[in-house]
């Protein structure tokens, strides 16, 4: 395996271990109202995607977290 090879492996290793604790730690969230749990869940989906989609950048999943984050909080309004 080449040194391009395993830089790809990590970061897809790197973003899959991400959403898994991403997706793990909304099991705190019982105590928070459902426009709340939206909001979480919408930064957390968005955050996954801009990183995704930007290649990993730091801007794209912080990004993707704002308009994510936005996004769920408008939901059921």
């Amino acid at each position: 395996m080449n040194k391009v090879d395993s830089m790809k492996t990590l970061k897809r290793c790197a973003v899959t271990t991400m959403a898994a604790l991403m997706l793990l730690s909304l099991a705190g969230c019982n105590s928070m109202s459902r426009q709340e749990q939206n909001t979480a869940i919408g930064a957390g989906v968005g955050a996954v995607g801009g990183s995704i989609l930007t290649g990993g950048s730091a801007a794209g999943t912080v990004g993707g977290a704002a308009v994510g984050g936005v996004i769920g909080h408008e939901i059921d309004k």
